[in-house]
C-alpha cells in the first residue's frame, strides 16, 4: 500500500478533531488543588510572562504566554480556567 503525505494530511483534517475530542472526554477531572505560577521568561532576548495552571496530581491545565505583564489578562485566564474545569477547592499562587 502507497500513502503519500498528501492523503496523511487529508486524513488528519478529516478525522483530527474526532481523535482530539475523544482524548479530551476521556481525560480524567482536575484535582481540587490548583497551584497557578508566573514566570518570566527571555524568548530572543526580550522578557515574556508565561502564567501556568497545574493541579495537585501535576497535570498542566493552562499555559498562557504574553509579551508584557497585564493583571487583565491573568484574571481572564482564570476566568477562562474555572469557566473550563470548575472551581478549585483550593488555590496555590
Amino acid at each position: 500500500v502507497t500513502v503519500s503525505y498528501e492523503t496523511i494530511r487529508d486524513w488528519v483534517n478529516r478525522f483530527g478533531q474526532q481523535f482530539a475530542a475523544r482524548i479530551r472526554r476521556d481525560r480524567p477531572a482536575p484535582a481540587d488543588k490548583w497551584y497557578l505560577d508566573e514566570v518570566v521568561l527571555r524568548i530572543k532576548g526580550r522578557s515574556h510572562w508565561l502564567w501556568r495552571a497545574v493541579d495537585a496530581n501535576g497535570d498542566v491545565l493552562d499555559i498562557l504566554v504574553q509579551s508584557r505583564r497585564n493583571k487583565a489578562a491573568a484574571l481572564r485566564f482564570l476566568r477562562k480556567l474555572m469557566k473550563r474545569w470548575g472551581k478549585p477547592r483550593v488555590l496555590v499562587t
